[in-house]
This record gives C-alpha cells, sequence and structure tokens, in this order.
C-alpha cells in the first residue's frame, strides 16, 4: 500500500507530493487500469455474441509483473528482465522462494522450470536433471535419494553444471549425495529441509529454491512463443496417457513392466525437444536423444548415450514423441536391445513400422497424441 508514504510525504511537504511520487503514483494507476480493461477485453472478445465461447479473443492482452531484472539475457550482449503472472494457479519458479544462492540468471529460469514441469507429473518420489532445457536424467524411485542417484548415473557429464528438480521435500541425505557427488546451478522442490538447506549451504553458490507443494491438478493456460512481428498463442501441453488409452498394434504385447517403463518414457518425452527419443528401463532414463533434425539419429544417440555410460539398453523400452516416418528408427532401436516402442502413430507408413517390429519382435503401442516441443 502507498498510503503511509503518501501521508508522511504529504504532511513533510505542506500538503504537496513531489513529481517522482505523482509520476510513480500515475504509473500504478495505469498499470492497473491497463490490466483491467485487457482483462475486460479478453473475456469479450473471446465470446460470440450469443454468448459462447470463441477459440481465441480477436486481440490478445496479457500483463506481468517484473521479479528482477537480470545481469543479462540468454547472452551477455542481451538485456533482460524476468516477469510473472499476476496469480499464478500452481507451483512454479515465478512464485519460488530462493533460499540462498547466487541470482538467478535468465538461463536458469528457463532450465529450472523445464525441471519442474518434467517432473510434477509423476507420483513417486521423482527427480529430473536438466541441461539446457532438456531432461539428461530422470527416475522415480523409492526416495527422492535413489530417484536422485538412477537420474544421475544416466549421463553424470551432462549432469555437471544442471539444474535438478524434485517432486518431494529436499531431504538432508539427498542434499549431501549431490553437493558430494556434483556442481549443480539450481535445486528445486516443494519443500527443503532445514538439514538440507544447511548441507548445501557449504556450496554458497547453489540457488536453492521452494516453489510449494504440487496441487495435483495442473492449471491450464496458454503458452506463448514470440515470432517476428506477432505471437503463437496455444493451450499448454497437458495431455495425458494411461494405460487404457494406449493401442498394441504388434503381434507381441507388452509385459506389464514393459508398459509401465512405456508410459514413463513417454511422460519424459514430452519435455524432451523434438525429435524425442528415450530409452528408459525400470522407472528411470538409459539414454535421452534431444533435437536433432532426423528422428533415427536422436534415437542413436540415445543408444550412443546409455553406451558411453555403461548402461544395459538391452531390455529397455523406447518412446517418441512423434510418428516413425520410415522404418529405419525402428531397426535402429531393435539393433540397440529395444524390446518395446511408444510412439502415436499416424505416419502414411504405419504399417511399414508395424512390420519391423514384428520382425523384431517388439511390442509397439500408439497413443494418438503427438508431443513436438520446440
Amino acid at each position: 500500500s502507498d498510503y503511509s508514504r503518501v501521508l508522511k510525504e504529504l504532511n513533510d511537504n505542506d500538503g504537496e507530493l513531489t513529481y517522482s511520487t505523482r509520476f510513480d503514483l500515475a504509473v500504478k494507476a495505469f498499470e492497473h487500469t491497463a490490466g483491467y480493461d485487457g482483462a475486460i477485453a479478453n473475456y469479450l472478445g473471446g465470446r460470440t455474441p450469443d454468448n459462447d465461447n470463441a477459440d481465441f479473443p480477436r486481440t490478445f492482452n496479457a500483463q506481468f509483473v517484473k521479479v528482477q531484472d537480470m545481469r543479462y539475457g540468454e547472452n551477455p550482449h542481451q538485456r533482460a528482465a524476468f516477469y510473472a503472472e499476476r496469480n499464478p494457479r500452481e507451483a512454479c519458479v515465478a512464485t519460488a522462494k530462493q533460499l540462498q544462492g547466487k541470482e538467478l540468471s535468465f538461463n536458469n529460469v528457463a532450465d529450472t522450470d523445464a525441471a519442474l514441469e518434467c517432473v510434477k507429473p509423476f507420483a513417486d518420489p521423482a527427480c529430473v536433471i536438466v541441461k539446457h532445457a532438456n531432461p539428461c536424467g530422470v527416475a522415480i524411485g523409492a526416495d527422492i535419494e535413489q530417484a536422485y542417484d538412477l537420474a544421475f548415473a544416466t549421463d553424470p557429464t551432462s549432469a555437471f553444471g544442471g539444474i535438478i528438480a524434485f517432486n518431494r521435500e529436499l531431504d538432508a541425505k539427498t542434499a549431501k549425495a549431490i553437493v558430494d557427488r556434483q556442481f549443480v546451478e539450481v535445486i528445486i522442490a516443494p519443500t527443503i529441509a532445514p538439514e538440507a538447506v544447511e548441507i548445501v549451504s557449504a556450496k554458497k553458490n547453489v540457488r536453492l529454491l521452494a516453489c510449494g507443494e504440487f496441487d495435483g491438478e495442473r492449471a491450464k493456460s496458454l503458452d506463448y512463443k514470440r515470432v517476428t512481428g506477432g505471437l503463437l498463442v496455444q493451450d499448454r501441453d497437458l495431455g495425458m496417457v494411461a494405460m487404457e488409452d494406449v493401442k498394441v498394434v504388434t503381434e507381441r504385447q507388452p509385459t506389464e513392466q514393459e508398459l509401465n517403463d512405456l508410459l514413463f518414457a513417454w511422460e519424459v518425452a514430452k519435455y524432451v525437444k523434438s525429435n524425442a527419443i528415450v530409452y528408459a528401463k525400470a522407472g528411470r532414463t538409459i539414454g535421452v536423444g534431444a533435437g536433432q533434425m532426423s528422428r533415427v539419429y536422436s534415437a542413436k544417440i540415445a543408444g550412443i548415450k546409455a553406451a558411453d555410460e555403461n548402461l544395459e539398453v538391452k531390455g529397455s523400452v523406447m518412446s517418441s514423441d512423434a510418428f516413425f516416418p520410415f522404418r529405419d528408427g525402428i531397426d535402429a532401436a531393435a539393433e540397440a536391445g529395444i524390446t518395446a516402442v511408444i510412439q502415436p502413430g499416424g505416419s502414411m507408413r504405419d504399417q511399414e513400422v508395424i512390420d519391423a517390429a514384428n520382425e523384431h519382435g517388439i511390442a509397439m503401442v500408439f497413443t494418438g497424441m503427438r508431443h513436438f516441443r520446440h
């Protein structure tokens, strides 16, 4: 509230306000009315004269509040600031409380958001390690320490200088395991045990964030992507797939363990840059192939990453964020030792891909849902 300072200034200056105070109050007044008018315009513009919902308003108005200025943006020559929604409806980086560490950078915020969003959907204790907005290790476990151990083992090289997110309270044991094992930029969890804060304080530059408990259901909201001269707006990708949603398209049915791993890998692939391939086994990632222009090369990279860390691919499952246009991705998976595949389906050559899976004795399921991420 500005009442106290305004009253004091009026009393101190014979009933007058300084120019700087009047300017500041004017900015606040117009910010408030602009936000109010924008909300009304969005509501009315998003409806038809018959009071039905329209897809999107004719004009798009959004208001965000500055959280902080940043030293620089994605690169040192770019200026940057961080803005938050006025009333975020779920645990997020924008409202997380920083308990220690250096000021968050532009890239820290982007990567921490990617890690937190990836870890949220899992019901079991889970850990996600992110580097450059891509998960390099994801695992579920009996507790978060086990989940961290398994996630780290997927790709220790990429985990160096990464972002770590948990879906449970960060405890002292897990905090010690992290600081003893690796250099980390940010750790985020719903809550942080006091003992964990003390342990991490030995690494004074590590940014430690408490984002608050997850409420369960994800908030439906919009994603924005800036293009030169315009803005792309879409629904947030909250699409989920359950066991009853998948369609087995091969001669061999997946085993119960394979099906559990397929759904785990599918959830991870949603947060990997396209073209995305995820190898997984027993509730952990074995290899991740991200951001390649060719899907088959993403599959090959996932296998290479697993081999580099001496992780056995044989008996693992594979998830693909989009359909396989040719059989080569299945052939590469079979050569690596993959036994089951989950993908959207929908290619003109689906039958060719199914035939390849049958030739290799691979079980394959279709989800009917794509998860491109750019």
